[in-house]
């Protein structure tokens, strides 16, 4: 099946309550490649591509996030590869710093 990149922001209670690390083991764990950070506004972003399948599920674990998280909405576009290509070289799956 072809890959699928997704760009997500996810808005809510998702800073200070460990969402980054949250995210990176989820799309490790899928396989998923990408990035996530904490944007200034006090949203999280991140940027998955993988299977849809695998993608898909990323951000079905996105909807939870972890125990002290609270997400309130999510909106998703299409991400390019250019986007995909900002994680750390080297590195299946990044946290970036803040935007």
């Amino acid at each position: 099946m072809t890959d699928m990149a997704k760009r997500v922001l996810i808005q809510g209670r998702v800073q200070g309550v460990g969402f980054r690390d949250f995210v990176e083991r989820a799309a490790l764990r899928h396989g998923v490649q990408g990035w996530v950070r904490n944007r200034r506004d006090g949203s999280v972003e991140a940027v998955f591509a993988g299977t849809p399948e695998a993608v898909v599920a990323v951000i079905a674990a996105c909807q939870h996030g972890p125990g002290a998280s609270r997400v309130d909405r999510i909106d998703e576009a299409p991400a390019g590869p250019d986007d995909v290509a900002q994680r750390y070289t080297g590195e299946l799956f990044s946290v970036l710093p803040t935007a």
